[in-house]
């Protein structure tokens, strides 16, 4: 995975939700609400960086929290359920 650079699936699009204060996966037929901070991780994921450079960045903005062994594991849900390329 360590090569996987992970952006939205054709049709998914990330928005915020500036009335009720959450994130947006909108997909086809389907919208989901992000929870914590699955918005924050899925914006980094723009076809550009792989695995270990968002945990890199993301490990920096959150020192202490447990990135490296979440984010990756989170990621993988998210690309098995198609929303993820």
């Amino acid at each position: 995975m360590t090569t996987w650079r992970p952006g939205p699936a054709p049709g998914v699009l990330l928005r915020a939700d500036r009335v009720r204060g959450v994130d947006l996966l909108l997909l086809p037929e389907r919208v989901v609400v992000l929870e914590g901070s699955a918005g924050e991780v899925l914006r980094l994921c723009d076809g550009t960086r792989d695995v270990p450079q968002i945990v890199r960045e993301l490990t920096a903005r959150h020192p202490g929290a447990p990135v490296a062994d979440e984010v990756p594991a989170f990621l993988d849900r998210v690309r098995k359920e198609g929303w993820l390329r």
